[in-house]
């Protein structure tokens, strides 16, 4: 994606995203149980599998607590958004084909890949287009932990070349 001209937070406008370009992104992450704790305190979630180490050590095949798969899709996509779509994006129109291949615990260290997999120009507003992401977060080792598909709704650059 040579010559992108970027928005002054950082993100890319729709004419700059190339179908099958690949990022790597430099942001990466450890994740902690506090991590964990919040995330599932926040949004109401119960699951013992996140929040409670006894039951995980007795009561589980992992013997300690999962991460949040909803916290895992969030820090995938959040890891991705300096590189991609910060002060650009308009809206997420949607996630498809969520899957989390491998557990993600606590003291492991995220890091993420996105590729343009499509991107097409909006029928009703002829200012802005559709991005589709392919999102995939690994950790440490180089295990896919979780992978998405996702549809941004994009600004186009501005009229005078403006960011």
């Amino acid at each position: 994606m040579a010559e992108a001209m970027r928005h002054k937070r950082g993100g890319l406008y729709f004419e700059d995203f190339e179908i099958g370009a690949s990022i790597e992104h430099r942001l990466t992450r450890t994740v902690t149980q506090m991590d964990n704790m919040l995330f599932s305190n926040m949004t109401l979630n119960p699951q013992p599998l996140h929040i409670d180490a006894h039951f995980c050590a007795t009561e589980t095949e992992w013997g300690k607590p999962l991460m949040n798969s909803l916290f895992t899709l969030g820090l995938m996509i959040g890891i991705s958004v300096n590189d991609t779509t910060v002060g650009t994006t308009i809206g997420n129109l949607g996630m498809t084909d969520v899957t989390f291949p491998a557990p993600l615990f606590e003291g492991d260290t995220v890091n993420c890949v996105t590729q343009i997999v499509a991107k097409r120009e909006s029928k009703s507003r002829p200012d802005a287009g559709i991005v589709d992401f392919h999102h995939r977060a690994y950790k440490q080792d180089g295990t896919l932990v979780a992978q998405c598909r996702r549809q941004a709704f994009m600004k186009k650059r501005p009229v005078g070349g403006q960011a």
